[in-house]
């Protein structure tokens, strides 16, 4: 193996393990999510997912996104009321829904990224759409998941909501606010920490 070869694995390893280590430490404190009763809870995991995504293509994205869905997992017992709750009726479920769901929009990211690099060059478009796409297909995947696989009986049990709503508006009810501040988050924050480690040559291009 090349000088050069080993020297961007090391930076490979560094930098994943800087970005997981993020991610556990923003699941387990206040920095992680802003929670505001049962449905409203706001979650910026996605962020470090979607820098991942930035500097390594698809694969870290998944990566990453795995261990945001795993600490999602953890915290289904005992630790998250609604996430106890489900975890109760179905663990296979719960499992699917925090840790498959996360690792697809992770994914899902990383070809975002790599579709709009075609498109254009400019660091700041490339790493703010990256950082609204981790956010919107990790809502999109995890709602989705949620009332396919728990139904909506279940689901307006553990918020409150009325289980008859629609489809579409139950989705609308749950994350009308939720979806719009993590994407406003992830976009502008997403943006900013990817355009300055490109423009620090941390992100080869």
């Amino acid at each position: 193996m090349s000088k050069q070869n080993r020297n961007s694995k090391t930076k490979t390893i560094a930098l994943l393990g800087i970005l997981t280590g993020l991610i556990i430490l923003m699941a387990f404190t206040p920095v992680g999510y802003l929670r505001v009763g049962v449905v409203v809870s706001i979650s910026f995991l996605m962020i470090p997912v979607a820098v991942g995504s930035l500097a390594k293509g698809p694969w870290a994205g998944a990566a990453l996104g795995t261990v945001f869905g795993i600490t999602s997992f953890v915290q289904c017992f005992g630790m998250d009321a609604f996430g106890t709750y489900l975890a109760s009726k179905n663990v296979f479920f719960t499992f699917i829904m925090c840790v498959v769901c996360r690792a697809l929009a992770g994914l899902c990211a990383g070809l975002i990224f790599k579709l709009i690099t075609k498109l254009t060059k400019n660091v700041i478009v490339r790493s703010s759409l990256t950082g609204l796409s981790a956010a919107v297909f990790n809502t999109i995947f995890f709602v989705s998941a949620l009332i396919l696989l728990f139904g909506k009986s279940t689901v307006g049990e553990a918020t409150g909501l009325n289980p008859e709503l629609s489809f579409l508006a139950l989705f609308v009810a749950m994350v009308g606010i939720n979806a719009v501040l993590e994407a406003i988050a992830s976009f502008i924050i997403t943006g900013a920490v990817g355009t300055a480690l490109f423009k620090a040559k941390l992100i080869e291009d």
